[in-house]
């Protein structure tokens, strides 16, 4: 088994498929396993993954619990709150928020040793008889399948689905950045302007993961991120200002958003795509890494229950395939409603969300929030599994 990339959904894809017997080796082009982008939120459907994974617990201790938060409008004023202590007793999980760094070297830490190949770039992927050919830069491996979790601009999905839609520009571009150790509010919230938005979260050690978006054409950028986010979010209300003079220099991330049209089916032949590399989605709904892990277990589960590779691979991509739209299409609806910057839009917008009883919210978030993962198969915790892990 080979995966192509090293980012959340393929190091989940590695643990999990190792935990059902087969052997997966990781191909990173960069240099090491880490992963920018500040922080995320991982809600009880994404924990419920990762105690498939078996290091949920380790994720947990390494990030905070939120417990309350919402959306405010541009003055500062409430037109939501969410009780998360509730989505915790209606789910049994909480919303734990870490850096994403922590999370990729948990799970790169889970993968057994001699698995990881970093600085090593994937340059095709075709087919070899029953099984798929993957040369990289230090030659050829043959697997029995292939994993493409190599991200939105995905390589094998190009080269596997040449018919397919590339990625588009969202519509807007997020700076993303982690503060110092600051005393800050006493829950998180995002804020809703005209066209922009900025949302704060707590992190374990006293420190705040925060981002901003903006409606701007793409390929934007300057050499002082951080200077540019104190000049669009410095002026609004209190604890914005406070939390961005805790950034520290060179210590914003800026980047355009992009998501992809869906895709009608995840697998071609004996490939298979996960994470962002099959329905990259507007980061909104805070389900990106989620619905990664999501995509890791049921992959491993099919491949590690009985029956042939190509009726594995079936079942995973007719679990998967609906549900995964249907949660972008609940992302993209919310992204552009959070993004509506014509003035009496924004006012009805707001309204709307100032009269949803928190209630209605939280039950419009079940079929997200509750996900139930299947049982992985015991495989022996990565050791072979004879007719299934021959090769990689």
């Amino acid at each position: 088994m080979v995966v192509v990339g090293g980012g959340i959904g393929g190091l989940a894809a590695a643990v999990a498929l190792c935990r059902v017997g087969w052997r997966a080796v990781v191909f990173e082009r960069s240099a090491g396993f880490g992963e920018v982008g500040a922080g995320l939120s991982l809600w009880p459907n994404a924990l419920r993954a990762l105690e498939a994974l078996g290091v949920a617990d380790r994720v947990r201790a390494l990030g905070a619990v939120e417990t309350a938060g919402g959306v405010r409008d541009r003055s500062g004023r409430w037109l939501s709150r969410v009780d998360n202590a509730e989505v915790a007793r209606r789910h049994g999980l909480p919303l734990v928020v870490l850096r994403r760094a922590d999370l990729v070297r948990v799970l790169a830490e889970a993968v057994p040793p001699g698995c990881l190949r970093s600085g090593d770039e994937v340059v095709g992927v075709r087919a070899d008889g029953e099984g798929v050919a993957v040369e990289h830069r230090d030659g050829v491996v043959r697997a029995d399948v292939v994993v493409g979790a190599d991200g939105v601009h995905s390589g094998v999905r190009r080269r596997w689905w040449p018919e397919a839609s590339g990625a588009r520009y969202a519509g807007y571009t997020a700076w993303r950045m982690i503060t110092e150790p600051v005393d800050g509010p006493s829950e998180g919230a995002v804020v809703w302007g005209r066209g922009e938005r900025f949302g704060f979260t707590a992190l374990s050690g006293g420190r705040w993961y925060c981002f901003g978006t903006a409606a701007v054409p793409a390929g934007g950028g300057g050499s002082d991120e951080r200077e540019a986010v104190c000049r669009r979010f410095g002026g609004w209300p209190d604890p914005v200002p406070a939390l961005l003079a805790a950034v520290p220099e060179g210590g914003v991330v800026r980047h355009d958003v992009h998501v992809l049209p869906p895709l009608a089916t995840y697998v071609r032949g004996r490939v298979a795509l996960v994470g962002d590399a099959a329905h990259a989605m507007d980061p909104a709904l805070g389900q990106g890494a989620g619905q990664a892990l999501e995509d890791a277990v049921v992959l491993a589960a099919c491949l590690g229950s009985a029956g042939t590779v190509e009726s594995a691979l079936a079942r995973y991509d007719r679990s998967r395939g609906p549900r995964t739209r249907a949660v972008a299409r609940r992302s993209a609806r919310l992204g552009r409603v959070a993004r509506w910057s014509w003035p009496p839009a924004v006012a009805v917008r707001d309204l709307a969300a100032r009269l949803t009883p928190a209630g209605a919210t939280l039950r419009a978030m079940g079929p997200v929030l509750g996900w139930t993962p299947p049982v992985l198969p015991d495989g022996g915790d990565g050791r072979h599994r004879q007719g299934r892990a021959r090769r990689a």
